[in-house]
């Protein structure tokens, strides 16, 4: 019986000493994989950082994804990211649209960049005053002699945009120029609010503030529909006016309107690249292999990588811009306007605030420029932001406003301190007016046999989701949101030496193009970026100046989880990644996306100065 116990004892002894010895062993591999991981992105990090030599040839400008001017995840993680994995084709990834113009203005000094290939098959787009940006910068390099060659299968409107600045444009021989114009297109739900019986309770002023009409309506006002038809068209007209300079033919020529396209298809039987090449959009059809043997002609080939010799824009390493006699703070407001922290894709008022008092307090600094890109948001937020704008200028900071596909509503708000406002003639702006948006749900609660009851001292405090909106709260709402518009038109008046008499008569929520803003006196100049430093320096009365970028620097932490998230992505096989949750970025993105209000009503007094068309362009 000893015997019999002591075999079963030494099983469970040795099993259990098994046991600890995969245990140990596991813990201990993953020990060295984080210690491998960790030394991998310590060594990615200080290649980020370090420029490496350029093989003479081309820079390959292979855009992935959306230009904007602030992305929501560092570009430092993204480079590391694509250092580690290789290269990605991820339509979501967001690029700086600085970043990508620094980097082609270098190349254009660069002896060892002989020319450029605008690769844009995973190209998605970015707003209209972005891709004018970016077209400056390959002008610029054009004019200086090096040539660029676009080669793509097929082009969507944004895509060609950007081809159109090249020397010489290849198309696949099945390929596509989709040139079609501009809508935008909006969700309503009165039916569905009617349905599910939530009873919204809207407060607005302006004639022409449409961000509410989804919540009373099933369409678009004919109000709504000739203002945003107006600056539709004009954005289109723009659009037009550019590929015809580059092309150097007529703007009908380039969208003859859809039955010219209807007219020019049958003629060619349907073929859409040979349509493309008899309209002149393209030069030459060509497969990607001639198109690749061309390219190897001009640039070289390079036996050991099997193709063209070239440096991906993402590999190209920019210099810093060097001394200078004083810096400028460039404070970006890029996305809808929040109370609070910033969130990606979206500025937080109280973030937004801070960086503007640092730069305030710091000596170097001897302006800001403010880049708007906002459709605007909380009321409260903004004007977080507007004072501490006016309390950097009322310390002798000059600020400058420089205004990117859009500054409406809020985005205008926060700008009225400026000494100067500089916008592109494609900027939409204005949107001048407020709402607010309080939603119950008593009655759908009722249907279901849910009902709320209760005491209160006053009606203002018997103020419930669940129940109906007492008058006196709908009445103080009504006089809150009228307020409000007073006080936006005083400061717009204030800050433009007109009347509030006089800007009401361009304000009632109207949305205005840069060009009309400028006609309109809510703006001082046409222009870029660039001419926002050129006026930010002159006021700072400075030669030489540094840009300093107040954005957040990822740390070691952020990279490690980082790489260690997208590392096990792509090592599991593809059809297990279907079932992993989605990267951040394409949820943020997804919700960017979307036209509800309701992600971004945050203001504790449920006032928003916003325009939600202004970001529905497509």
């Amino acid at each position: 019986m000893r015997t019999l116990w002591r075999i079963i004892a030494g099983f469970f002894k040795w099993t259990w000493r098994l046991l600890n010895f995969v245990r140990e062993f596991i813990l201990n591999l993953f020990l060295v994989l984080l210690i491998v991981v960790c030394v991998g992105i310590w060594f990615q990090v200080n290649r980020a950082t370090t420029p490496e030599p350029v093989t003479k040839g081309a820079l390959v400008v292979d855009l992935t994804g959306v230009v904007v001017d602030k992305p929501s995840v560092n570009n430092k993680l993204s480079k590391i990211s694509r250092q580690l994995l290789g290269a990605s084709s991820d339509r979501l990834k967001e690029n700086s649209l600085f970043d990508v113009v620094d980097a082609i203005r270098q190349a254009k000094d660069d002896a060892n960049i002989t020319g450029m290939v605008l690769d844009l098959r995973d190209f998605a787009g970015g707003d209209q005053p972005s891709l004018q940006y970016i077209g400056k910068a390959l002008r610029e390099f054009r004019d200086s002699g090096k040539k660029i060659y676009a080669t793509g299968d097929s082009y969507s409107q944004a895509q060609y945009y950007l081809a159109s600045f090249a020397n010489k444009i290849y198309l696949s021989p099945q390929g596509n120029v989709d040139l079609h114009g501009f809508a935008t297109n909006g969700l309503y739900y009165k039916s569905l609010l009617d349905k599910l019986k939530v009873s919204s309770h809207v407060f607005r002023v302006g004639t022409y503030k449409s961000a509410v009409e989804p919540f009373l309506r099933d369409d678009m006002s004919p109000a709504a529909r000739d203002a945003d038809g107006r600056w539709v068209g004009e954005l289109w007209q723009n659009f037009l006016g550019t590929l015809a300079a580059n092309r150097q033919i007529t703007a009908d020529q380039v969208f003859p309107g859809a039955q010219g396209v209807l007219d020019g298809l049958q003629k060619t039987g349907g073929d859409t690249a040979l349509y493309a090449k008899n309209a002149k959009l393209v030069d030459e059809l060509a497969s990607r292999a001639l198109v690749e043997n061309e390219l190897g002609k001009i640039f070289g080939w390079d036996d050991r990588a099997n193709e063209y010799k070239g440096t991906s824009i993402y590999d190209y390493a920019v210099k810093d811009n060097g001394s200078a006699n004083g810096e400028i703070a460039v404070i970006m407001a890029n996305g809808a306007i929040i109370d609070g922290e910033e969130t990606p894709g979206n500025v937080g008022g109280d973030t937004t605030a801070m960086q503007i008092r640092e730069a305030r307090l710091d000596k170097k600094i001897k302006a800001i420029i403010l880049r708007v890109n906002s459709p605007g948001g909380s009321v409260t937020a903004s004007e977080t932001i507007r004072e501490e704008l006016a309390a950097a200028k009322a310390a002798n900071k000059p600020v400058v406003v420089s205004m990117g596909g859009m500054a409406a509503s809020g985005g205008y708000w926060i700008s009225t301190p400026a000494n100067y406002i500089i916008a592109s003639p494609s900027t939409l702006t204005g949107s001048i007016g407020i709402f607010g948006v309080i939603n119950t749900v008593e009655n759908s609660l009722d249907a279901i046999g849910v009902h709320t009851d209760g005491v209160a001292t006053s009606p203002l405090a018997d103020v419930a989701l669940t129940k109906a909106l007492p008058p006196e709260m709908q009445q103080m709402m009504q006089i809150s949101i009228e307020n409000g518009y007073r006080n936006f038109l005083g400061l717009v008046a204030k800050s433009r030496g007109k009347t509030p008499e006089q800007i009401d008569q361009i304000a009632q929520g109207h949305v205005w193009t840069g060009s009309d803003a400028k006609a309109n006196g809510l703006v001082d100049a046409l222009g870029d970026f660039d001419d926002a430093v050129t006026k930010a320096a002159e006021l700072a009365k400075l030669n030489k100046p540094k840009l300093n970028w107040y954005q957040d620097e990822p740390g070691f932490m952020d990279m490690l989880f980082s790489q260690v998230d997208v590392s096990i992505r792509a090592a599991l096989p593809g059809a297990l990644k279907v079932y992993l949750p989605a990267p951040m970025a394409e949820v943020v993105s997804a919700m960017k996306n979307q036209p509800g209000l309701f992600d971004k009503m945050n203001d504790p007094q449920n006032r928003y100065a916003m325009c939600l068309t202004c970001a529905q362009v497509k």
